[in-house]
């Protein structure tokens, strides 16, 4: 049986290190979009690629769900669920058009960076959690890592309308994490996301409406698509809300971090993008960052006097 977050009851602390190794994973999953996108035909294009991904993801949730006979709507909270899938087609909407006004590097570090603020705050206001202490040297950690990935002046391109798409984006993901959250407490974390993804896919619809989906017919098309659908969503958002069970929600969002850390690497040996000494720092602190979370030293404190302990007696 899935428990939620608050459980102090033994085995409480595994399921936490299992959730944030599961947020962990979901984040590597989607930092593989980024390249799948930059493989995908040319004539492809980021508002058809986010509905078409949404679309198959939540067809393909909702199917193990009900396969798996997890969905029972019985007093399920509608205006909740409508929040979060509306806050997931926000996201995609407003990141894809926050990269077309200020460029993929700005819309990227302002919506990445600003989330796991966001997620603090409404955290500390809906549900009266302070974020625990070592979020906030990991955030801050991370977030400056995001920023020097991107910190080369020939790259960066500020526009005030681009920035404010890329708060609201910040702003959807950090909100849309608390809801999800919020929703898995009660519920099985399967049937929540797939009803969620459901949701925010019938939103994003319209995108497909007026485009040109020729490009699917060719290979690299339709692989992008199933991956970025089966795997970089419908996986990664089940492995996320799961993980949400166990994870505050201020927590997961600056876990998420690691997403820009694989895109980059991915960047670097799949996409041939250089590696120089302020990427290099990024990396390295953004990968310190989440081992404050993974491998806390308080966690390695108490496991040595656990042994010496032992060895006393």
């Amino acid at each position: 049986m899935e428990r939620g977050g608050g459980s102090t009851l033994p085995g409480a602390q595994s399921g936490k290190s299992g959730g944030t190794w599961l947020i962990l994973f979901a984040a590597l999953l989607w930092g593989t979009t980024g390249t799948a996108q930059a493989l995908a035909p040319p004539e492809s294009t980021p508002g058809a690629i986010a509905a078409l991904r949404m679309l198959l993801a939540g067809t393909a949730l909702a199917a193990w769900a009900v396969r798996a006979e997890k969905i029972a709507l019985q007093n399920w909270p509608v205006l909740l669920t409508v929040l979060a899938g509306t806050l997931i087609a926000l996201y995609q909407f407003t990141i894809f058009w926050a990269m077309s006004e200020t460029g993929v590097a700005v819309g990227t570090i302002v919506a990445m960076g600003s989330a796991p603020i966001f997620a603090g705050v409404l955290e500390y206001f809906i549900r009266g959690k302070q974020p625990i202490r070592r979020w906030y040297l990991s955030t801050f950690m991370a977030v400056a890592g995001c920023f020097f990935l991107v910190l080369e002046p020939e790259r960066l391109y500020l526009n005030g309308f681009g920035v404010l798409l890329a708060l609201i984006a910040g702003f959807a993901y950090a909100f849309y994490t608390l809801s999800i959250s919020l929703l898995v407490e009660k519920r099985p974390a399967l049937a929540v996301i797939a009803i969620v993804t459901c949701v925010g896919a019938l939103f994003l619809l319209p995108a497909l409406f007026q485009a040109d989906l020729s490009w699917l017919a060719q290979t690299n098309g339709w692989l992008a698509v199933l991956h970025l659908g089966l795997i970089a969503t419908a996986c990664s958002y089940w492995m996320f809300a799961r993980g949400l069970k166990t994870v505050q929600a201020s927590t997961a969002v600056t876990l998420t971090l690691a997403e820009p850390l694989v895109a980059a690497v991915l960047g670097i040996v799949v996409v041939g993008e250089r590696l120089n000494l302020l990427v290099s720092a990024g990396l390295l602190l953004i990968f310190s960052a989440l081992s404050l979370f993974v491998f806390p030293a308080g966690k390695r404190v108490a496991d040595q006097g656990r042994e010496g302990g032992s060895r006393r007696r």
